[in-house]
C-alpha cells in the first residue's frame, strides 16, 4: 500500500479522531475534549480478511466511497474502481481506476470478472439496469446501497426490511414521467428491484438511514456539532424525546466489507443504534466533546410548524413521529446486530465529524447549508421566550 490510513485520512479530508492522530487541534477545534471511553491512539488497525475477494467499485472517490476502499484494501482485498475520473482522481494511485460513464459507457467492465460488485451511488434506474446487464456473468455477487427512502412509508413499529417499498403509485409517479426525474424514494425501490431481478439470490441490498461523520459533505449531521461547538443557547426540537437512528459512514462501510466477506445476501437496514437515541441523548452526547458554554432550549414541534422550522432541514437529523411516520427510527435491527453491524460512540463520530468540518477552507465552513442560520435560530428562541 502506497499510503498508511493516517495519510490517507489526511489527504483525502477524511478524518477521524485527528486529536488523537495529530495531538494538535486543528484551527477552530481547540475546546474539545477526548471522552472517557475514546481511545486516542491510532484506532484504525483492521484484521485481515478470512479470504481476499476481488473486488469492483463503482464509483469509490465519494463519501461512502473513500472508507470502503480503504476498509478494503487493509482487509487485504484486491479492489478495482470504475468511475469518470473527474474526482478525488489522487486518493488511491496503486489501484486500478477503469474509466467510463454510468450513463452510457460501461465498456471498460466487459470481459471481466469480480467476486463482489459495490454499487454504492446509484440513484437512477437507468444506471442500474444497464449495470447489472453487464455484469450479470462478470460478478458473483452484487451489493446496492440503497436507502430508507425507498419505504412506502415508515409508519410501523418496528420497521423491518419487510416492510413494502415504493411503487409508481403510492410515490405518486406516472409511467409515463421521465426515469431520470422520478422521485429520489421510488427511484430506490425500482433500482432494488432491478437488482434483484438480474441477480436473484445472489444480492446484498442494504437500506441506510440519514449517513454521517467524516467526509460528509451535506453538513446533516454537520449542523448540531458546529452549532453546539459554537456555545450558548441552541434552539432544540420537541421535548428531547423523540427517536434518532443515523449510521456512521464507517460502521456502515466497514460492516458492507464483513457482510461480503461472510458470503451474507438478503437485504438489511443501515441506521443505528440498536435502541433508538432520544434526540436529547443525541445532543447532551455531542456537547460532551466540547467545553463549549451550551445551553438547550427545546422548543415544541407545533411551535416551530408555525414559524416554518421545518424537520429535517431547518431542524437536521429530527424526524418527529408523525401520523405515518411513526417508525422512521424505530428500526428493528436484529437481524443486522446478528449480521455484524456494530455501533461506535457517539463521541468518536462527532469528533471526527468536527474535524473534518474545521479542516475545510473558511470559506467551505460558512457554507453549512441545512440547520437554522444564527439569526434566524435567534428569531425563532425571541419569539418563544416572547410566548412565554
Amino acid at each position: 500500500m502506497s499510503r498508511d490510513r493516517r495519510d490517507f485520512l489526511r489527504t483525502a479530508g477524511v478524518a477521524g479522531l485527528g486529536l488523537g492522530l495529530s495531538g494538535v487541534a486543528p484551527s477552530g477545534l481547540q475546546g474539545l475534549e477526548t471522552p472517557e471511553g475514546v481511545d486516542p491512539g491510532d484506532p484504525f488497525r483492521p484484521d485481515q480478511a478470512p479470504r481476499a475477494l476481488n473486488i469492483l467499485v463503482l464509483g469509490g472517490t465519494g463519501f461512502i466511497g473513500p472508507h470502503i476502499v480503504q476498509y478494503m484494501m487493509d482487509r487485504g482485498h484486491t479492489v478495482t474502481l470504475f468511475n469518470r475520473g473527474r474526482s478525488n482522481t489522487d486518493l488511491f494511485p496503486d489501484l486500478e481506476n477503469l474509466i467510463g460513464d454510468r450513463n452510457d459507457d460501461l465498456e471498460a467492465l466487459r470481459g471481466r470478472t469480480w467476486d463482489v460488485c459495490f454499487d454504492n451511488n446509484a440513484s437512477r434506474i437507468p444506471w442500474v439496469e444497464l449495470s447489472t446487464e453487464v455484469l450479470r456473468d462478470s460478478v458473483d455477487r452484487y451489493f446496492y446501497v440503497s436507502s430508507r427512502s425507498a419505504y412506502a412509508d415508515t409508519s410501523a413499529v418496528p420497521m423491518t426490511a419487510a416492510h413494502p417499498t415504493h411503487t409508481y403509485e403510492t410515490a405518486g409517479a406516472s409511467h409515463d414521467d421521465d426515469r431520470m426525474s422520478l422521485p429520489y424514494g421510488l427511484q430506490k425501490a425500482l433500482c432494488e428491484r432491478q437488482v434483484m431481478e438480474v441477480f436473484g439470490d445472489r444480492h446484498c441490498i442494504v437500506r441506510p438511514g440519514l449517513i454521517i461523520g467524516p467526509g460528509d459533505e451535506t453538513d446533516r449531521f454537520t449542523y448540531w456539532p458546529v452549532r453546539i461547538h459554537r456555545g450558548g443557547e441552541v434552539l432544540a426540537p420537541s421535548d428531547g424525546t423523540d427517536p434518532i437512528q443515523i449510521i456512521d459512514v464507517r460502521d456502515l462501510s466497514e460492516w458492507m466489507v464483513r457482510l461480503a466477506e461472510n458470503g451474507t445476501t438478503g437485504i438489511y437496514n443501515g441506521v443505528g443504534p440498536r435502541t433508538p437515541r432520544p434526540i436529547a441523548e443525541l445532543l447532551y452526547g455531542i456537547r460532551a466533546v466540547t467545553t463549549a458554554e451550551t445551553t438547550f432550549t427545546w422548543v415544541p414541534y407545533e411551535f416551530l410548524a408555525e414559524h416554518e422550522v421545518r424537520p429535517y432541514r431547518e431542524m437536521p437529523v429530527w424526524m418527529p413521529p408523525l401520523p405515518g411516520r411513526e417508525g422512521f427510527a424505530r428500526f428493528d435491527l436484529t437481524p443486522e446486530v446478528e449480521s455484524g453491524l456494530t455501533f461506535r460512540p457517539l463521541a468518536d463520530t462527532a469528533m471526527a465529524t468536527l474535524e473534518y468540518h474545521f479542516s475545510r477552507s473558511p470559506e467551505r465552513q460558512a457554507e453549512i447549508g441545512p440547520g437554522l442560520s444564527p439569526e434566524r435560530e435567534a428569531e425563532i428562541l425571541r419569539a418563544w421566550h416572547a410566548r412565554g
